[in-house]
């Protein structure tokens, strides 16, 4: 049974990955959208960027487990 779960939160194709990197992508931006509202100023853009340089990095980890799985 818990194999049957875990089947729906694996990432199996690159669709897939896109798609969860997408949500990751917008979700960053929101949260930093909200740091700029609470941390006017440079500390609240350089949290700012920090959202989706994490995105970034965690989406180049995604695509490059998918790709080392399919060799």
């Amino acid at each position: 049974m818990f194999s049957r779960v875990k089947r729906l939160f694996t990432i199996k194709t690159r669709f897939e990955a896109f798609m969860v990197i997408y949500a990751l992508g917008v979700g960053s931006v929101d949260r930093g959208i909200h740091y700029l509202d609470q941390y006017p100023g440079f500390g609240g853009w350089l949290l700012f960027a920090a959202c989706p340089v994490a995105v970034f990095m965690a989406g180049a980890r995604i695509l490059d487990s998918l790709d080392a799985g399919i060799e």
